[in-house]
């Protein structure tokens, strides 16, 4: 059996264009990189939490950059894509004639990793017999392949990461708790795009730089209503579906400018809300509130002073409403 399934390994050679580098300013992002550059120096277990697509894999490969097995292997797993026999096999390596098919001994992704970094993604897919074998990994610091009764000492750094509520899962008696507090030592949680949208630009733009440098041609610019269209969206698929919006955009826009018309359709609706004629689908109120917000914000530049005048309501007014629809970094205090 193979070692690739379910496996991305490190420093392949890229196929396709890819999500970038840990990039962002907000408070939010600030203190993940710090918590991150703390972490990165010790060898606990670390798991990280957070949305589909929020950069989970990003902020573990940036925990092993800063670590001082950097130099060592980074393997990344994705629980969610193996039965749970071949988990088993994969992960911890099986000796030969374990089972039909096992025609020769092989490693396991633990053993690959051995000095360096093993990657759990949607560890919350692991079936229980496998957790029970992942707890002794990071226990007692051995590895037993399938068909085999013999311990192999490894040095590996667990890092485990997954969208859903272990907590929850383990009150239903879907994940060993045991498993969890040896995984929680450190919690890494990573914001969705949404709670953090003044990271939304210089994503997009580092985006559109890397993606020049992809397919080796001159780089392309945004066009200011282009970026307002990406600030205002709520990125459902965050940073995965922002990678692929700003490639759409890249591969369609036949200038050299981007504008609104080159983004998805998705992201073009919320300009399109702000100036829907009156015998579109009646609006919600939320929405009609979201949108007046988002175009007093634009026709004043940011400012909430001028902004709220336009709405003729109080600056302090204004700014609950740009809490409540999180649109605060639009705006200049």
């Amino acid at each position: 059996m193979g070692q690739t399934t379910g496996k991305k390994a490190v420093n392949r050679p890229r196929a396709k264009f890819e999500a970038p580098r840990v990039v962002g300013e907000s408070s939010e992002m600030r203190k993940l990189k710090s918590m991150v550059e703390t972490v990165a120096a010790r060898q606990c277990t670390l798991l990280v939490q957070g949305e589909s697509g929020s950069g989970k894999e990003l902020i573990v490969r940036h925990v092993h950059a800063c670590s001082r097995r950097r130099n060592n292997p980074f393997i990344a797993v994705d629980c969610s894509t193996l039965r749970d026999t071949l988990l088993e096999s994969e992960l911890f390596g099986h000796v030969k004639g374990s089972f039909t098919g096992a025609e020769r001994d092989t490693l396991g992704f633990v053993r690959a990793a051995d000095g360096g970094t093993l990657f759990l993604d949607e560890i919350g897919e692991m079936a229980i017999q496998v957790q029970a074998k992942l707890l002794r990994v990071i226990q007692e610091r051995v590895v037993v392949p399938v068909g085999s009764i013999d311990p192999i000492p490894v040095n590996v750094r667990i890092v485990a990461a997954t969208h859903r509520d272990l907590k929850k899962m383990v009150r239903d008696g879907d994940f060993r708790q045991d498993l969890f507090y040896r995984l929680n030592v450190v919690n890494l949680v990573v914001p969705p795009l949404r709670d953090r949208r003044e990271d939304i630009v210089p994503l997009a733009k580092h985006l559109l730089s890397q993606l020049s440098e992809f397919y080796e041609e001159p780089e392309k610019t945004f066009a200011k209503e282009s970026l307002d269209a990406l600030q205002m969206y709520d990125w459902p698929g965050n940073i995965r579906e922002l990678t692929n919006a700003i490639e759409h955009a890249y591969v369609l826009g036949e200038e050299e400018v981007l504008t609104v018309k080159d983004l998805p359709e998705s992201v073009r609706s919320v300009v399109t809300e702000i100036h829907a004629p009156e015998d579109a689908e009646f609006p919600t109120l939320a929405g009609t509130e979201r949108a007046l917000l988002i175009r007093s914000l634009r026709e004043a530049k940011g400012n909430q002073t001028q902004a709220a005048r336009l709405l003729d309501i109080d600056r302090h007014r204004l700014a609950r409403m740009l809490r409540r629809y999180k649109l605060e970094t639009m705006s200049k205090s």
